[in-house]
């Protein structure tokens, strides 16, 4: 029997919450998979589950509503949940999103204003930063403005590939408050639900995680109490950093969930379906295959829980350790989920079986919160510099 090393070993409180998450993926969350896909709606009984379960709260601290939970255990819980269904993984995943640039950049009161009802679930966060015209350059080329106003602020543009826009009461929006600046001119602000002039445009058809609502948010002379900007002006680079680091793993274990449910799928259907007088595993061309996918899996899994407990320290190198992780996980995603459809043969190619849906929902982890082309070049940035 082989242990866990020291650094990702399950302390007593993150055992218990395991196997709690465990016991809801088997009993709730599985069963309503495929029909969530299916129908492409959010899954509300989902959110409330979680709710009810204190798992949206994980990485808040306890006096601000969270559990106060490393962000080793809310990889860990993000993973177990994505295993069976990945649009389900994300409401947990984006609410730490959502949350993260007020627990990184707001004051004492903004965190003890909106903090405690995101932690209860009682409020959903969302993330706005991606704009039309910007794609992995989000800062850099941002065009939504927000223009100071005596005590407000009036944003006017455009946000796309907003996950839970549609959904959220509460949305942390950059908009550039100094054109002069380039990406050092850009601010956070915190737009909630209902504020006149924010506007839910066109909902994305996606290839998967279709339960998770993707759309277009649009302020349109949205005014906002100057209250609500997080930090300084002109600061809302440094908070964006700082959210990737943190969110980045996040996506990492959504990823690497996904492909552990694929493996465990194509290893139990391995060892019943039978070919040629013996279980299709263990003949050496699936066997062989199934052994690159686990071999895949776990090293991974080492490298996003590494990642993890860099979040928790406030490691130095972080930034290096998060793109690490989001790199492996969502190319192992995508490499196991293909290989999990090959396993099944022509069952795996229809959507009776979770392993097509499973290759649809890995593709969007090589793609959000940066691009593999980008984690890339963090990494070789951090490596031998970035130059002139």
């Amino acid at each position: 029997m082989t242990t866990a090393p020291p650094e990702i070993a399950s302390n007593d409180e993150e055992t218990m919450i395991l196997e709690m998450v465990r016991e809801l993926v088997a009993e709730k969350i599985a069963p309503r998979a495929a029909e969530i896909d299916a129908t492409g709606e959010f899954p509300w009984d989902i959110k409330e589950l979680f709710a009810q379960n204190d798992l949206l709260g994980i990485p808040i601290p306890s006096e601000y509503g969270g559990l106060g939970g490393t962000f080793v255990t809310y990889v860990k819980v993000v993973e177990e949940i994505a295993k069976a269904c990945a649009s389900s993984s994300l409401i947990v995943a984006v609410q730490e999103l959502g949350m993260l640039p007020i627990l990184i950049g707001g004051s004492e009161e903004q965190k003890k204003r909106f903090l405690p009802d995101i932690a209860s679930g009682k409020k959903i966060a969302a993330y706005a930063l991606t704009e039309a015209s910007s794609g992995s350059d989000a800062l850099g080329s941002m065009r939504t403005r927000a223009v100071r106003n005596g005590d407000t602020y009036v944003l006017n543009g455009q946000k796309i590939w907003i996950t839970n826009g549609s959904v959220a009461d509460v949305v942390c929006v950059f908009a550039v408050t100094d054109p002069s600046a380039g990406s050092r001119g850009v601010s956070a602000f915190v737009v909630e639900k209902g504020t006149k002039g924010f506007i839910v445009g066109k909902k994305e058809k996606k290839m998967g995680i279709r339960g998770s609502p993707t759309v277009e948010l649009v302020f349109d002379n949205c005014e906002i109490p100057a209250a609500n900007r997080l930090g300084e002006e002109g600061e809302g680079f440094k908070i964006a950093m700082k959210v990737l680091d943190k969110s980045r793993p996040g996506i990492a274990a959504q990823a690497l969930g996904i492909a552990a449910g694929a493996l465990e799928y194509a290893t139990t259907y391995a060892k019943e379906r039978i070919a040629f007088g013996k279980p299709i595993g263990q003949h050496q061309g699936v066997g062989f295959m199934l052994a690159d996918m686990k071999t895949e899996v776990e090293s991974a899994r080492l490298l996003l829980y590494v990642a993890a407990r860099k979040c928790d320290e406030g490691a130095p190198d972080v930034s290096l350790w998060a793109s690490m992780a989001k790199l492996k996980c969502g190319d192992v995603a995508m490499s196991v989920t293909t290989d999990a459809v090959q396993v099944l043969g022509g069952f795996g190619y229809s959507s009776d079986y979770p392993v097509e849906r499973m290759m649809r929902d890995a593709k969007i982890t090589q793609i959000y919160e940066g691009t593999q082309q980008i984690q890339r070049l963090v990494i070789s940035r951090a490596m031998v510099g970035k130059g002139k």
